[in-house]
């Protein structure tokens, strides 16, 4: 009878963990949902764009970039659920090696924007200047504009005179368009007890001076202000890193342990 245990016991010890198997899966399965949804907003935008007609002004469409990344992660955390859960260490290995081309990608990318800073305040100052050239003509990029304007309480790249730039904001005296020499709505500050916002509160903004302009809009360039919004949040900056950096590693270093334990126990069994 005791040898009978023994035999017992044997045959259900595992070399394999089940908690890890069962967290990589769990792990792997929830940003396999999440990669669907970022594909299916992607798509969204893709269909939503072409039905309103306007020019897309990216280098690369945005919509394109959510559908790519949704489909590489899609295929990522499918290797890293499947391989989990049939402890199949093919697909874990594709799982280990294509999150770990990721986190290097991201970490020299990282790197070169801050020993590179001045030609990576370059490129994005080139990046907004698009934005402004082509701000009627992309629905995201001025959704885009907008939206970086009012949370960082800025007009412009270098200041509110960049909107020039615009064919339909130039001060030029040739100018026809009803908005010549103004800024968009999302340059200005809002007017306390104000409930409807007024879209044409940035007109003529352009012929004032910096301190007569600042009354009504926001002065200052978004440059200035996103350099004091990163040297004022370093820590939520790095927490943020971190936080990208930490489920990436973990995926790495949980599914390396699997592969160790899948191979312990078919090494037992010969």
């Amino acid at each position: 009878m005791d040898r009978d245990l023994s035999l017992s016991r044997t045959k259900t010890f595992s070399f394999i963990n089940p908690w890890i198997r069962y967290f990589l899966f769990f792990f792997s399965f929830l940003f396999w949902v999440f990669s669907v949804l970022i594909v299916g907003i992607g798509v969204y935008a893709k269909i939503q764009k072409a039905t309103d007609a306007v020019r897309d002004s990216f280098l690369v469409d945005p919509a394109v970039i959510l559908i790519v990344v949704g489909v590489v992660m899609f295929f990522i955390t499918f290797c890293g659920c499947i391989g989990a859960l049939r402890e199949n260490i093919r697909l874990l290995k594709m799982f280990s090696l294509s999150l770990t081309l990721v986190f290097l990608t991201q970490l020299a990318i990282a790197v070169l924007g801050f020993f590179y800073s001045d030609q990576t305040r370059s490129a994005l100052g080139k990046f907004v200047e698009n934005a402004i050239v082509h701000y009627r003509d992309d629905l995201d990029l001025q959704n885009l504009m907008d939206y970086i304007q009012k949370e960082f309480q800025c007009c412009g790249w270098n200041d509110y005179t960049d909107w020039s730039w615009n064919v339909y904001f130039n001060c030029s005296h040739g100018n026809p368009s009803t908005e010549r020499c103004a800024v968009p709505y999302s340059c200005c500050a809002p007017v306390p007890g104000e409930a409807v916002v007024n879209t044409m509160c940035g007109f003529g903004a352009q012929t004032q001076g910096r301190l007569e302009a600042a009354k009504a809009i926001y002065a200052a360039g978004c440059a200035d202000r996103a350099a004091g919004w990163m040297e004022s949040h370093l820590l939520l900056v790095g927490a943020l890193a971190l936080g990208c950096a930490l489920p990436q590693i973990a995926g790495i270093v949980l599914s390396q342990i699997l592969i160790s334990q899948i191979r312990t126990e078919i090494s037992s069994t010969l």
